[in-house]
């Protein structure tokens, strides 16, 4: 391939920018689409037959507009349950988002591990099969939080966060067995590295705290080049405005959150409202 390769991150609203970062450090040469589908935020509280039909049809509209080499679904919840659907559909490639159970169980010690996800992500069968096929030697905790996602787009608003409400979602994961503690924590939703400074802040102990997005990177840039035959990304420097994100709800970003945007190299936003319909 002669031009750049253009790749679409996807999210239900900002986590996926954690991922964004790893996929355009290794492919400096790409053109982005950040889509941030905040009107049917947060996807774990729609019923599983909204979410489908609902990310497909938002897919639907993004690839008939931008026309992706390759998609990424940076949130687990939709990755677990509707990238068959979509890759059913679509005739592209998709790189989905799972916990990162495996990971977790080579490198803990103590081998008490915890698995903080939403509570959709939590309930999968795929995520307790992930559990019994690579951490079948260690006891993992599954937490489920309900708010950190929300305290995760607040906090990138620029909205002041208490510790308060942070330590109560993330304390369930540090168990306290005898001897031993938990020593690796999955953060098996994309929003949650948004928070990090507070997790390791707040943290009971020090833990190792799992977070996919490099891992994710790397596969997209190996179905870049190995399976579509883009070259490299190599040195190249970005072309200022080859990142655009986009939003699906009826309000353009904040100042504090375009600043944020801004320190991550995206500066074009676009807004294409897709109200969120229940059939």
């Amino acid at each position: 391939m002669l031009r750049a390769p253009k790749i679409l991150v996807f999210d239900s609203g900002l986590g996926g920018l954690t991922v964004f970062a790893e996929v355009a450090r290794l492919r400096p040469d790409a053109a982005f689409i950040y889509a941030a589908d905040e009107a049917g935020f947060p996807y774990g509280d729609l019923p599983e037959s909204v979410l489908v039909a609902r990310v497909v049809a938002v897919m639907d509209r993004l690839i008939s507009r931008f026309a992706p080499d390759v998609i990424v679904i940076a949130c687990n919840t939709a990755s677990t349950l509707v990238l068959p659907h979509l890759r059913e559909r679509f005739a592209l490639p998709f790189i989905g988002t799972v916990p990162a159970i495996k990971p977790a169980a080579i490198q803990s010690r103590t081998k008490l591990i915890s698995v903080l996800a939403t509570p959709g992500t939590v309930a999968r069968d795929y995520t307790r099969d992930l559990v019994r096929a690579y951490a079948a030697d260690c006891a993992v905790t599954l937490v489920g939080s309900s708010e950190l996602a929300s305290l995760a787009e607040a906090f990138m608003q620029g909205e002041n966060i208490p510790d308060d409400a942070i330590l109560r979602e993330i304390a369930p994961a540090f168990v306290d067995v005898g001897a031993r503690r938990t020593d690796c924590v999955v953060l098996a939703c994309t929003h949650y590295p948004l928070l990090i400074g507070f997790f390791e802040r707040l943290a009971p102990w020090p833990v190792e705290w799992i977070d996919p997005a490099q891992a994710i990177a790397r596969r997209t840039d190996h179905v870049l080049t190995q399976a579509l035959g883009f070259g490299a990304g190599g040195a190249i420097i970005r072309n200022p405005g080859s990142v655009t994100a986009l939003f699906t709800g009826v309000a353009a970003p904040g100042q504090k959150l375009k600043e944020a945007l801004s320190r991550r190299g995206i500066e074009k936003i676009d807004l294409d409202s897709m109200p969120l319909v229940f059939a």
